[in-house]
């Protein structure tokens, strides 16, 4: 039988937006989080509990409950909890992005109290939680079958896939974000080559027709094209760059399992770069530049008007 009520722990960006979705899709929902209810949920049908032990008073078995945390030993916490309120049967769904080797551990803790639990990452940012989100999720098939109903409901067409055993769904979604950290580096490289073309390009357009029947056309491409109108440009945008981490343990785990992830090993390493305001590596480099050849500090007209003129080029009608 299809369930059509279900608790979230955890009502930020993705959390609530989640809830909006279910909520419009007809859904019973619980929502629980120590602090108040989100302006966005407020007047909605929504239980607001702060105590997650009074949850068996909202929800009839099967229980489903899904955790949308951050990664780390919050979710060891609120799982300990749960385990000693819900009942054997009862799933634990975890949508964040937690470590698939975690979600290994924690699966095989609930199975010792006869609960099930998912690994289930979750693509497509709040816009997908809101209208239609991308999951990946792990389990065994008991659990899959239970929740799949559910996600399907939530998730965009075709947007849902039952990825394997517990751990495979976390680690799916960790490779899903590595890629995406790829993508957004060969965009932002390609779009600094345009910006610094010798005339002046129209990059909003240029972004909008990629979008359209282009080889690369992609959401990250249509976002771009979005934020450059909605900022005014990118004079106002800071370099520094903020991430979660989750990807460095996709590097981690690449290279324990030796398979070699170059652009993506790359991505992170650029991601470092742009947190260094005083430029440290530059100074290092520049003042060892210094010490064997005398190259100068700073910028150097001189060197900059010679810079490889005296390069043949291979190719004809290049120089």
């Amino acid at each position: 039988m299809e369930r059509t009520a279900f608790a979230i722990i955890g009502l930020g960006k993705m959390g609530k937006n989640l809830a909006l979705n279910a909520l419009d899709k007809g859904f019973e929902v619980v929502g629980i989080n120590r602090s108040s209810l989100p302006e966005e949920l407020e007047g909605k049908d929504i239980a607001h509990l702060k105590d997650k032990s009074k949850i068996t008073d909202y929800l009839q078995r099967t229980r489903i409950v899904f955790l949308y945390l951050p990664a780390g030993p919050v979710v060891d916490t609120v799982i300990e909890d749960l385990s000693q309120v819900l009942e054997p049967g009862d799933v634990i769904v975890d949508g964040g992005n937690s470590y698939w080797g975690d979600s290994l551990r924690r699966a095989e803790f609930l199975k010792a109290r006869g609960i099930l639990f998912s690994d289930c990452g979750t693509s497509g940012g709040v816009r997908g939680a809101r209208y239609g989100a991308s999951f990946m999720f792990g389990g065994e098939q008991e659990v899959a079958d239970i929740i799949m109903p559910i996600l399907k409901r939530l998730a965009v067409p075709e947007g849902v896939v039952h990825t394997g055993p517990s751990g495979s769904g976390h680690f799916v979604k960790l490779v899903h974000n590595g890629i995406e950290f790829g993508m957004m580096q060969a965009i932002g490289e390609g779009v600094d080559l345009l910006e610094n073309f010798r005339h002046k390009l129209n990059l909003p357009s240029i972004l909008h027709a990629w979008n359209h029947g282009s080889v690369i056309r992609s959401w990250l491409i249509e976002l771009l094209e979005e934020q450059l109108s909605e900022q005014k440009g990118m004079e106002g945008i800071p370099g520094y760059i903020e991430d979660t981490g989750e990807v460095n343990w996709l590097v981690d785990d690449a290279m324990r399992m030796e398979v070699p992830v170059p652009v993506i090993s790359q991505s992170v390493m650029q991601l470092f770069i742009s947190r260094d305001k005083n430029k440290t590596w530059a100074k290092a480099i520049a003042m060892m530049r210094h010490g064997f050849g005398q190259h100068p500090f700073g910028p150097n007209e001189g060197i900059k008007r010679g810079r490889g003129k005296d390069r043949i080029s291979p190719y004809p009608g290049k120089s």
